[in-house]
């Protein structure tokens, strides 16, 4: 059997670059377009741009760990790259499809791979009402923000503000507030992935809002939509001893 062809990818540090190059030299290089599969030379942040960049193309992603942070990512090693595909777990995953109309009047349209997040832009704490498939579930929201996570992202922004760490075959998303003051017992929730989450922003000139997706911000939003897509997919590689699956099951166990 034929070796792959591969479009080599690398974040702008310089041992990526330099790793990028030596693949490239080693197994060819063919525009991401034509090949079979997309080899990523970064850390999390670059795996999460190479889906955004190029998840349109429909081809599976194969990373390895050139960055700081590489929970998404293979351990790099320059022999047996056919082999590593050839063996590798796939995860399909589906982003999240955000929908933000700011103050202006302007909506934009933008994917999540990880999460959606809700911010306050000043030093007043944010007034969000929470709707789920059109019902009202969280009249008011007090906190520094809120955010809406796939069970793949569930390890990132969303564990760090203290929400769980979802399996990946669970078909849910977690919803969890960031720095809450009323109600302060409420810690979020753990809803389908088929839900239909919207976040009216209350009093939002006086307490303005920013919302992310991934990395792609609007300010001063007054509502945000979100839900998980149903026509877009990414397939991420991984090898067998370091399958995404058991990862967030290790992470479940961590102390």
């Amino acid at each position: 059997m034929s070796e792959p062809r591969y479009a080599f990818v690398a974040s702008k540090t310089a041992d990526a670059q330099a790793l990028c190059e030596a693949l490239a030299a080693r197994h060819g290089q063919v525009p991401v377009e034509e090949c079979d599969v997309i080899v990523a030379l970064g850390g999390d942040g670059f795996m999460l741009q190479t889906l955004h960049r190029h998840g349109r193309h429909g081809k599976p992603v194969y990373g390895m760990k050139a960055g700081t942070v590489g929970f998404l990512m293979n351990q790099y090693r320059e022999d047996d790259l056919p082999a590593r595909i050839a063996a590798a777990i796939p995860a399909v995953l589906r982003p999240l499809e955000m929908t933000a109309i700011s103050e202006a009047g302007s909506s934009v349209h933008a994917l999540a791979f990880n999460e959606v997040s809700l911010l306050r832009q000043t030093k007043q704490a944010a007034k969000i009402r929470i709707l789920l498939n059109g019902a009202v579930r969280l009249e008011e929201l007090v906190c520094d923000g809120v955010l809406l996570c796939t069970a793949a992202g569930s390890t990132a922004y969303n564990l760090s503000a203290h929400g769980p760490i979802l399996p990946l075959d669970a078909a849910v998303m977690a919803l969890t507030p960031i720095s809450p003051f009323r109600p302060r017992r409420w810690r979020g929730a753990i809803v389908r992935d088929d839900t239909e989450v919207r976040f009216e922003i209350l009093d939002h000139y006086k307490r303005p809002v920013s919302a992310t997706a991934d990395s792609s911000e609007v300010r001063d939003v007054v509502e945000v939509l979100v839900r998980q897509s149903r026509e877009t997919t990414v397939t991420l590689l991984f090898d067998p001893e370091h399958a995404l699956e058991e990862r967030i099951l290790k992470e479940q166990f961590a102390v």
